[in-house]
């Protein structure tokens, strides 16, 4: 078993010139039939990796915009298991890594094992569980230690250094540093101090620190990338999404191409 191969498509990505993009989905947005044909275009778009939402009703980290196309999922009658159910189904032609978003009950009612091993069934390598702090995250890490699916974790900009170091020393796929203080959404600019952040997230990884939270637009992507090894982009995406505007993410996509060859 490996829980590298999150890891290394943003390597191979970074070795190529650009920096990682990771663009956010809520599963179930517009229909469970909507989510290969959202999931290929992405992939065929360019991005180094997918992060595919579970649509919850009480999230605590999701802004208006992730908020609301979770509701309108749930109003398609979405569930966890319904959407493994469907990501197992086109499998065999998904070649980038998924990561599921979710949160602690949906997992604990889902099982712990259970999801395991779906998420090796369904082409899943990472799990993100904002609400699971480091501290409690023994029982799911363990429920994964046989599996290729990493346990991804965050990195708030309030996190002090010994929280860092904890966590970068259990990290695995890439560590999502959090680049706002509050819910995701549509920022116009980011707090000072944020290189430095970065920089010593960096330092202290050993696996690719990608850049999360308000990063809205091509300029966002190629700054806040330019910083970590990536960007994750959820409420623009999910937006353009909604509104059929599949030219807009791949403007924000391609804004991550060859930064490195540029510089």
């Amino acid at each position: 078993m490996t829980k590298k191969l999150v890891t290394q498509a943003i390597v191979q990505c970074n070795e190529q010139g650009s920096k990682a993009f990771v663009p956010y989905i809520m599963a179930g947005d517009g229909g469970l039939q909507t989510l290969k044909k959202t999931i290929l275009f992405l992939q065929e778009a360019g991005a180094t990796a997918i992060e595919v939402g579970i649509p919850f009703s009480d999230p605590v980290a999701d802004g208006d915009v992730i908020q609301q196309a979770g509701e309108r999922a749930l109003a398609e009658g979405m569930t966890l298991r319904k959407i493994m159910k469907e990501l197992a189904s086109f499998k065999e032609e998904v070649k980038i890594p998924l990561v599921i978003m979710t949160y602690l009950n949906p997992v604990l009612s889902y099982g712990l094992q259970s999801l395991a091993a779906d998420c090796e069934a369904s082409g899943v390598y990472g799990l993100i569980v904002p609400d699971l702090p480091l501290e409690e995250s023994g029982l799911l890490k363990e429920a994964l230690e046989n599996s290729d699916v990493a346990l991804i974790q965050l990195v708030s900009l309030t996190s002090p250094a010994e929280r860092i170091e904890a966590i970068a020393k259990a990290a695995e796929g890439f560590i999502y540093a959090v680049t706002v203080n509050g819910i995701t959404g549509v920022r116009s600019s980011f707090t000072e101090g944020l290189e430095g952040h970065l920089e010593r997230l960096k330092a202290a990884s050993s696996v690719p620190v990608l850049a999360g939270f308000g990063i809205s637009t091509p300029e966002h992507v190629r700054t806040l990338g330019g910083l970590a090894d990536g960007v994750i982009v959820g409420s623009a995406i999910v937006t353009a999404l909604h509104e059929g505007d599949y030219e807009e993410v791949r403007t924000l996509i391609h804004a991550s191409k060859n930064q490195l060859t540029n510089s």
